[in-house]
């Protein structure tokens, strides 16, 4: 059914109305998938030091919320961290070079979680080339706690506007450390009206987008089933799909007002954004990628601590053929000749969010 825009937010607001008239207060309060995040209070709570390490790593920002490690338990002291190669994303990450940013993440919350047990994370990349596991890791004593490490339960990607004010000096100051931050108006304003052109490539680029339309958990039993992938649930949404007015259909039909309210919601978001920060590599192999993983991981930890929020706006870094003019500016503009460009991400002050959800621990580990 084809409604305006206007229509269609009127309806919306109304259907919240009408769930409550229709008695479905107390449902719409029980909506948090209190399985899927249940990892997230679970963690540290394992006696076994490489589980108890684990229980943190699998915390990790990844993209697509794909989740794709798998952890082997060698001996008394060895780990073999794998990447689940079914949860490829390839459309928008052809060369897997995202997912492995995300092991990346990964594998620095494993040794940041061990250092804060005593224990040093003795570790050696693909041992094995890119068919075996992306590494081997042996637990010995020698650790040294990290203060970031105290900024972990915190730690969550928020995707709301940001508050229109400069992020303090003082912050840019504490997080240059970690990655080139951006905060020059004009160049600001560059950024934003290209992470919005790369986002509506994404989204209106058929293959790219039917990928993360069919990655999309819809409410509370969608998310606790399958806790990966895009969740879009809670109270409000949920209310929306009792009414009929968020369906499947209509977020993957390009034609319906849906559609067109979820890119006018990302919009709103990419362009509430003052400031931005970007990580770079000297080049773009696997070792690169991985330590492209544990800076944007050390980083949004940082940025955690001092107050503010993040998220990824790296659509414009993606290496399919619709997003090459992009890919090329994005560099022009962010990187040094040679340099690689491995992640970009949005930075401001926003009302806190709550966790992702995960797949519990258990899930992960092979032969367990």
């Amino acid at each position: 059914m084809n409604i305006s825009r206007r229509r269609a937010i009127f309806l919306m607001g109304g259907g919240v109305v009408l769930a409550a008239a229709a008695g479905a207060g107390g449902f719409l309060t029980t909506r948090t998938p209190t399985t899927a995040i249940a990892p997230w209070g679970a963690a540290g709570t394992y006696t076994e030091p490489r589980k108890r390490a684990l229980s943190y790593a699998i915390l990790a920002p990844n993209p697509h919320n794909r989740q794709p490690w798998v952890a082997e338990m060698r001996g008394d002291t060895g780990l073999a961290i794998w990447r689940d190669k079914t949860r490829n994303i390839p459309e928008t990450d052809p060369f897997d070079r995202q997912l492995t940013i995300g092991m990346g993440c990964f594998l620095e919350l494993l040794r940041m979680a061990g250092a804060e047990d005593g224990w040093r994370t003795d570790t050696t990349l693909f041992p094995e080339g890119e068919d075996g596991p992306v590494a081997l890791i042996d637990f010995a004593a020698g650790g040294v706690a990290d203060p970031l490490f105290a900024h972990v339960p915190d730690r969550h990607t928020n995707r709301n506007p940001y508050d229109d004010r400069p992020v303090d000096a003082q912050a840019v100051d504490a997080l240059q450390q970690y990655a080139t931050l951006v905060t020059e108006p004009d160049a600001v304003s560059d950024l934003r009206e290209l992470t919005v052109e790369a986002m509506n490539i994404e989204m209106t680029t058929p293959h790219t987008f039917r990928e993360s339309a069919d990655l999309i958990r819809l409410g509370k039993a969608e998310i606790q089933a399958n806790p990966d992938g895009i969740s879009l649930g809670g109270p409000f949404l949920e209310s929306l799909m009792l009414v009929g007015l968020l369906t499947r259909e209509g977020m993957a039909d390009p034609d319906s007002a849906q559609f067109q309210q979820g890119l006018d919601m990302q919009k709103t978001s990419l362009t509430a954004t003052p400031a931005y920060a970007v990580i770079t590599s000297p080049g773009n192999t696997r070792h690169d990628q991985i330590g492209a993983g544990a800076a944007w991981l050390r980083l949004h930890l940082a940025a955690t601590g001092q107050g503010l929020a993040m998220q990824p706006a790296s659509q414009a870094l993606q290496e399919y053929h619709e997003m090459a003019t992009l890919y090329t500016k994005v560099h022009d503009m962010l990187a040094a000749p040679g340099e690689t460009v491995q992640m970009l991400g949005r930075l401001g002050y926003c009302q806190p969010v709550g966790p992702s959800p995960r797949w519990p621990l258990e899930s992960c580990l092979k032969h367990a």
